[in-house]
């Protein structure tokens, strides 16, 4: 059976003395963390959340957190992790349009319980105790101490494993409805590009309410171990690899960046660090070789995916960015790879006819991972998966060999005086000046061409940058009418949990400076 709950019983019975649960605080074994699984499945059902209902976590990466989750598997329930970053109104519209039946929280978040939209679970909350925070509420360890281990329920493979909702980039969040044959077709997809084996430990540093947390399904069908990031920092993180001996983790560029500029890389044992997958937004090729140069005995891959695919379509593979790096043929870093065992990728033009080769087209997808929809979005869910094809919106080329290129997600790609230009591309030449940090191009409305390009930069930290010294660096690498005239020097750009650049907020505040 494709289900979690198989997974789960695998891991038990397979791998009952290998670890699962490496952390700082406690360490378990798969037979350990077992039993307190099926203990805290009887802790969901004594709270009313039976098979096939919801509930909500509000907690950072934690192993209490992994517990939740792997919880709601073995019961036949629906964990609904939730963006903690988000205001309370926000959070109040996931939870209700989840309809969940009962609310964990971390005990760092209480005081979220004072606000009004917080008031229904104000009394009935089970609190994750964390930090030691002091609370008269129920807690999920006092829970499991006094319960018996439950046999929960089975699931179908098609039934719904785990309900994420989007980050909200394009607008109010959406459910995405993942089902159990969605996140184990995934975990063993994503086995082979990761190596996963059971003596490695999988640190979860991207965030456990985000589907780039699903990869680390790979490591627990393989009898891996799992160790957690509650807060990213580059120091928390380094001291956490040496702490915990972690040897695979998935990071969002921003995080990668951040850490290869940390002063303090060599005072710290990162010797049992061994691969790394990288996604969720492009990262500029000289940041790459510097991951490379600074780790060498790291395998570095990319992974391009969605949280409605669960989440990785391709994979850039270690192989690939090793030989880029040896030649100095860096092009083939710009790919988002090739598409992961079980996807079938088309390139398409909006009447759905297949490009050629080397024609951009909006990329459509099929296989085990793809969800069947969203919840409570019927128009979306007619939009976005038609005929057996998942719909991404982004902007992508297929070459010869297989890859796959991305371009641009379709909202991104700007149409100047009759002209199309992908932000990505003109992002890459504004990266490769070496006093451009981070960058962003968005569309700002334009009385002459309808629309026109907009650079929001951020410049290397101690230089400055010019306008016209942007300009001129970009001639020569994009045609002209690719070239931002207009731009705005920052401090920082808004980003998503994932570190996505947020284009609709910069569309908004420049596109209303220049409308």
């Amino acid at each position: 059976m494709l289900t979690m709950r198989s997974a789960l019983e695998r891991a038990h019975y397979l791998y009952g003395e290998n670890r699962a649960i490496v952390d700082i605080e406690r360490k378990f074994n798969w037979a350990e963390h077992m039993d307190r699984v099926m203990r805290l499945s009887a802790v969901l059902q004594s709270k009313g959340v039976g098979k096939g209902d919801r509930f909500g976590i509000i907690c950072r990466n934690t192993w209490r957190h992994c517990e939740l989750i792997h919880a709601g598997y073995w019961n036949g329930s629906i964990p609904v992790p939730v963006n903690f970053r988000l205001a309370p109104p926000e959070i109040r519209n996931i939870l209700d349009d989840a309809a969940v039946n009962a609310l964990f929280l971390e005990d760092v978040f209480l005081a979220s319980l004072e606000t009004p939209e917080f008031a229904p679970w104000r009394d009935s909350a089970v609190v994750i105790p964390g930090e030691g925070t002091a609370t008269m509420l129920e807690t999920s360890d006092a829970l499991i101490g006094v319960a018996a281990p439950s046999e929960g329920n089975d699931s179908g493979e098609e039934e719904d494993a785990i309900l994420l909702y989007t980050g909200g980039t394009t607008g109010q969040s959406k459910g995405v409805r993942l089902s159990h044959r969605n996140i184990f077709s995934n975990g063993m997809q994503c086995s082979v590009p990761m190596k996963a084996a059971a003596d490695d430990i999988y640190l979860h540093a991207a965030p456990m309410f985000h589907s780039a947390d699903l990869l680390g399904t790979a490591f627990t069908l393989v009898g891996g171990a799992h160790a957690y990031l509650p807060a990213f920092t580059p120091d928390n993180l380094m001291r956490t690899i040496q702490d915990t001996g972690a040897t695979a983790m998935m990071m969002a560029p921003t995080m990668i960046i951040l850490t290869l500029q940390s002063p303090n890389i060599e005072n710290y044992d990162l010797s049992s660090f061994r691969r790394v997958l990288y996604g969720s937004a492009p990262m500029a090729v000289q940041w790459t070789r510097r991951l490379m140069e600074a780790f060498p005995q790291v395998d570095v891959m990319q992974g391009y995916g969605l949280t409605e695919t669960s989440p990785i379509l391709t994979t850039l593979d270690g192989d690939v960015h090793a030989a880029a790096i040896a030649s100095g043929a860096y092009d083939i870093l710009k790919a988002a790879g090739r598409p992961v065992v079980g996807i079938d990728m088309r390139i398409v033009d909006d009447d759905g006819t297949v490009m050629p080769l080397g024609t951009p087209g909006e990329v459509v997808v099929r296989g085990p991972n793809v969800s069947r929809g969203y919840l409570n979005r019927p128009e979306e869910d007619e939009r976005a998966f038609r005929d057996g094809w998942f719909h991404t919106g982004d902007v992508g080329r297929m070459d010869e060999n297989g890859f796959m290129y991305l371009l641009d997600r379709k909202k991104d790609m700007i149409i100047t005086g009759g002209e199309n230009v992908y932000s990505q591309e003109v992002e890459v030449a504004l990266h490769s000046h070496e006093n451009v940090h981070e960058c962003a191009v968005v569309g700002v409305p334009d009385a002459k061409f309808g629309e026109a390009l907009f650079a929001v930069i951020v410049p290397r930290p101690g230089t400055t940058l010019a306008e016209d010294e942007v300009i001129e660096h970009c001639r020569g690498l994009i045609g002209g009418y690719k070239i931002p005239r207009r731009m705005a020097f920052v401090d920082e750009l808004p980003k998503s949990a994932m570190g996505k650049i947020l284009k609709s907020e910069l569309r908004k505040l420049y596109g209303e400076q220049n409308a």
